[in-house]
């Protein structure tokens, strides 16, 4: 018997055979059938649940090739999110709230997903800023992979003062006095980023598991149903894999995860291979959870990070000799394996690597090169000859000024090459590498690979570089599904593939290029179940337990996906001008939420504020 059967919508299924569709159903999880309405509702049956789409455009569902959600989901509910605030200003009064919110030892945590482009201001907040905002809570704000800002209680907690040196690949900021003045900088390493976030107090298990669920919740509310998860600093098989591996026991996964795993310890990267191929399998799990192969890191000597306030940074000269030990071992047990390279260079160097093992070890199956910004038309061409392929991600969306300031406007139109690498064949996956620089909003991405633009409005690319709606979508969709080895199951909407879908909030082959942003999902299904729905769908919406802790930031705040976009202010009383802004005026006071609920044309503040004269709104 058919399950559930939406109809009167506009599937966009990239099947070439049926291109086009106004209704699917859906039977044991899987997609039934594809067609016009007068043919599907032919299947309905007396326990069909049979949805009216009323014309909405609906797609197969996302598929982020790239991500880190099963850490990112431990933390996600204390972490604030800056995504689609408009302002410093804005940022700082979030900062208050939370700060004001967040009990002793805790941390308030800004990480990842936001730019200073994206803010009137054109500019970071400021320590003094963050301090004034946060006195006495501990703050750490991560700005993308090249400094963090933490206030004055923060160094307090970490023990940070005059005598403590400087780590390797980081240095302190200090004043004239030699005093850490709260900025850590990442010269060129990350680690002293990462290392210092990981020492923040961590939310107890019961916590982690609805942090967990909410932020796959805020993943579907964007129309995602699958992601690969690319493991990460930190993150030890299999102890580190309980919270989705209960969730998917319980069912209460609303999105498919594969997921690989990250060697985690200089030195002994190859022991730890060596260790996991003993114990798991790429495949192993089902098609809600599963192992996916090696990396993103496979030897900590051949990392490249991508922080373009610094020069590029060469890896160890040891790097060959590390690598080829476990690509061969990879190659020999036949494990999909995956690398981080930023640079063309980096690249250049791991695939004379590959390129050796595949003589001696033929490859029979996938690897990835993450990230490829910089990436030549040469090295294209030994990817596609090897059987790789590019997982690409937007972080030129939130990093491209300063690429561009370092590198120049020409080097950064092709940065990286995405119609290059499509032209040659390659099998190409759309991403967002989230959380702890981009954000992890996949409409991010559509906007940027279709009309070249930053979070900050600056284009970066031609016309010859940039994409078309359905280019960026099946990179999203089908694309993306050859790197967890299931494009035979998903990625298009048609009959034996998973019935993984959204229904979109505004038409995606329709809006213009500055709405793309703003497109969330109001119904998306993963297995033929609703796993979110909003709107006039909101009966099918399931039930999900408050955001825990309690005073988490999203208990607070309305989530990034819930917010206007773009470049407008996020809901809940975002601004809290009752906590002590300094603009008020005769005619709201510091009751200036009162005038963004009313029904008046307040987000035009050329046309309604400059009449009214008052500035309280000003950015």
């Amino acid at each position: 018997m058919t399950d559930l059967i939406l109809h009167n919508g506009r599937l966009t299924t990239l099947d070439p055979e049926t291109p086009d569709a106004t209704a699917i159903a859906i039977r044991d999880g899987r997609i039934a059938a594809v067609g016009r309405d007068a043919d599907i509702m032919k299947l309905a049956a007396d326990g069909t649940t049979v949805i009216d789409l009323g014309g909405k455009r609906v797609i197969p569902g996302l598929n982020d090739s790239h991500t880190h959600l099963i850490r990112g989901g431990l933390s996600y509910n204390m972490e604030l999110r800056w995504e689609n605030v408009p302002s410093v200003a804005d940022a700082l009064a979030m900062l208050r709230k939370q700060a004001d919110n967040t009990p002793a030892p805790q941390w308030v945590r800004v990480v990842g997903g936001w730019s200073e482009f994206q803010f009137a201001e054109r500019r970071m907040p400021t320590l003094d800023e963050i301090n004034a905002a946060a006195p006495e809570t501990p703050v750490f704000i991560l700005h993308l992979y090249a400094r963090a800002l933490l206030n004055r209680a923060a160094l307090r907690a970490l023990g940070i003062d005059k005598d403590t040196p400087n780590p390797p690949g980081g240095e302190i900021a200090r004043d004239a006095n030699g005093h850490p003045t709260g900025m850590l900088i990442a010269r060129p390493s990350a680690l002293i980023l990462y290392s210092t976030l990981a020492q923040g107090p961590k939310l107890p298990l019961e916590d982690q598991i609805n942090s967990t669920r909410h932020f796959m919740r805020e993943l579907n509310r964007l129309g995602v149903t699958s992601v690969i998860d690319a493991g990460g600093g930190g993150q030890n098989y299999p102890e580190d894999y309980d919270v989705v591996q209960k969730l998917h026991d319980e069912g209460q996964l609303t999105l498919r995860i594969a997921y690989n795993l990250f060697a985690q310890t200089p030195g002994q990267e190859l022991t730890d291979y060596e260790k996991w191929v003993a114990m798991t399998e790429p495949g192993a799990g089902d098609d809600w959870l599963r192992m996916n192969g090696a990396g993103e890191n496979l030897a900590w000597s051949a990392a490249d990070f991508e922080n373009f306030l610094e020069p590029r940074p060469d890896p160890a000269p040891v790097m060959e000799a590390e690598l080829e030990k476990i690509v061969e071992l990879l190659a020999t047990r036949e494990w999909p394996f995956r690398i981080h390279a930023t640079y063309d260079e980096t690249i250049d160097r791991f695939l004379t690597v590959f390129e050796r093992v595949n003589q001696n070890q033929p490859f029979k199956t996938r690897f990835i090169i993450d990230h490829a910004e910089t990436i030549s038309p040469r090295n294209i061409a030994r990817i596609k000859a090897l059987g790789g392929g590019i997982a690409t991600q937007h972080r030129m969306a939130f990093q491209g000024e300063y690429f561009v300031d370092r590198y120049g406007a020409q080097a950064a139109r092709a940065t990286p090459p995405m119609r290059e690498m499509l032209d040659a064949g390659l099998p190409v996956g759309g991403g967002t590498d989230a959380t702890r620089v981009a954000s992890y909003d996949p409409w991010v991405a559509m906007h940027w690979l279709t009309t070249g633009k930053t979070v900050g409005g600056l284009t970066l690319y031609g016309d010859e570089n940039m994409l078309t709606r359905e280019e960026a979508l099946a990179i999203w969709t089908t694309g993306s599904a050859w790197f967890s080895g299931e494009q035979e199951v998903k990625g298009s909407l048609r009959a034996g593939m998973y019935a993984d879908l959204a229904v979109l909030s505004a038409d995606l082959m329709q809006v213009p290029d500055d709405r793309i942003r703003s497109i969330t999902s109001v119904m998306t299904v993963v297995g033929g179940r609703i796993v979110f729905a909003e709107g006039e769908f909101a009966d099918h919406n399931p039930p999900l337990p408050p955001a825990s802790p309690d005073w988490s930031a999203n208990a607070l705040f309305a989530s990034p996906a819930e917010r206007d976009v773009p470049l407008a202010p996020a809901k809940l009383n975002m601004r809290a001008c009752h906590d002590g802004c300094a603009s008020g005026c005769g005619l709201h006071g510091h009751q200036h939420g009162i005038a963004w609920a009313s029904p008046i044309p307040v987000r035009d503040k050329g046309a309604f504020w400059g009449a009214l004269g008052c500035s309280c709104f000003a950015v």
